[in-house]
């Protein structure tokens, strides 16, 4: 990756693009920390620290939008507007058939597509904000209760969101890789300094045998994860495709022999990240409720309790199925290679290789939900273990597949635009 990196440093164009890339996320990272007024930020972090709601959707988000969630500062909503949006817009597309003409009806069609996003982030993040700041009012946490503390709050952080999707857009643009990916990466890895700090401080606060075997086995526990999301993503099934011989004036095209590949994590962290927001809602609807619902969930739905982990097991499986079948047209595929003189060896064209090719991706879609499953709950068996160090990494799974898998996207793009510009010493 380190080689990938430096080759394309090498070429000014990319080199620039990649300067561009950092220059906007630590923008963004400085937005993260500006405060809003009339929030006490002390007491919010302090709400953030308890462990009711570590488990709730407050957690969730606070993955996602690192530190800026947890402090309400002017980036709280992270990526998680732009991202619901995103998912309501492509499931739209799926089901409104005239949306689906226009995302396939080329550059001006996406362009419409993305302003039909940015329309669905604005509105989400709106409620979102007022939701944001009728909790912390029901809190106390507000400083000044009248209405323009209310409309000042909802607007900055209406804002902070708009101003991050355009920050997202500005890198697909003018960067390299996915800008709400990179910007979700970097809020993921920029909880890693204070989790380290926090594993310092258990060593040298309360030094004994178990926090340092819990340390140690939390470490392992993460270099593990890495290793293994790292095979997996990189991880397909080839199908053979044999090409037909066919003659165009006086050249003959066709007659190689190529592979379909299957993915086994075709797609990607999309499954998690679905799953986490859902097991997270109960702790979520627990908190604003209150009373006896709340204990209930404390007590048979809290993030380390066996239901949570069945829940957030299975749902993870179920979106993995979900988002292939939204995303993945077997008979599309299957008709690409019929009209290209393509066949699967020991398949008919048309619906025998349709019906091969999702029967090869319903298998290859367990695997991976399997893994994907297991990775997210793992850390959180662990936590059973009553370690104090191993207790930080509840969300710790979920977090580490997530940077993965964006800095592997990532990885593969620089290695393919540089390709793209045939760079000698990176084909050397």
């Amino acid at each position: 990756m380190f080689k990938v990196f430096g080759n394309a440093w090498k070429v000014p164009e990319l080199r620039k693009r990649m300067l561009f890339t950092l220059m906007v996320i630590v923008i963004y990272r400085l937005g993260a920390n500006v405060m809003v007024p009339f929030i006490n930020s002390n007491a919010v972090q302090a709400m953030f620290n308890s462990e009711a709601v570590k488990g709730s959707l407050f957690g969730y988000f606070s993955m996602l939008a690192g530190d800026a969630f947890s402090n309400a500062t002017l980036f709280a909503l992270g990526v998680s507007p732009y991202i619901t949006a995103s998912i309501v817009i492509q499931l739209l597309t799926i089901a409104i058939p005239a949306l689906e003409r226009i995302a396939k009806s080329g550059p001006e069609g996406q362009a419409r597509i993305s302003r039909y996003t940015r329309y669905v982030t604005i509105v989400l993040a709106v409620v979102t904000s007022y939701g944001y700041y009728a909790t912390l009012k029901s809190q106390g946490m507000i400083e000044n209760k009248g209405l323009f503390a209310a409309l000042v709050i909802i607007a900055c952080h209406t804002a902070g969101a708009c101003l991050v999707m355009w920050l997202g857009e500005r890198i697909d643009e003018k960067g390299i890789g996915n800008g709400i990916s990179l910007i979700l990466f970097a809020n993921i890895v920029s909880t890693g300094p204070t989790l380290a700090a926090n594993m310092l401080a258990l060593l040298t606060g309360s030094f004994s045998l178990a926090n340092v075997l819990g340390v140690l086995a939390a470490i392992v526990m993460m270099l593990v994860i890495i290793t293994l999301v790292v095979f997996f993503s990189n991880s397909e099934r080839r199908l053979p495709v044999q090409y037909a011989k066919r003659q165009v004036g006086r050249k003959m095209y066709g007659g190689a022999n190529t592979h379909l590949p299957i993915k086994i994590m075709m797609g990607g962290v999309m499954p998690v990240i679905f799953a986490s927001a859902i097991v997270s809602l109960p702790s979520t609807l627990a908190l604003i409720i209150g009373g006896g619902f709340e204990e209930w969930v404390r007590n048979w739905f809290s993030s380390g309790s066996v239901i949570y982990v069945l829940v957030m097991f299975v749902l993870i499986i179920a979106f993995a199925y979900f988002y292939i079948a939204i995303s993945f047209n077997t008979v599309e595929v299957a008709n690409n290679l019929k009209n290209n003189g393509g066949t699967i060896l020991g398949y008919r064209p048309g619906q025998p290789t349709a019906q091969y090719i999702q029967k090869v991706v319903n298998r290859v879609t367990l695997i991976g939900a399997l893994f994907l499953s297991f990775m997210s709950i793992f850390p959180i068996l662990m936590s059973w273990t009553n370690n104090a160090a191993l207790s930080m990494l509840v969300y710790g799974g979920t977090s580490v597949i997530i940077a993965v898998d964006v800095a592997l996207q990532t990885t593969r793009e620089i290695e393919s635009e540089t390709t793209m510009r045939h760079y000698k010493g990176f084909l050397e």
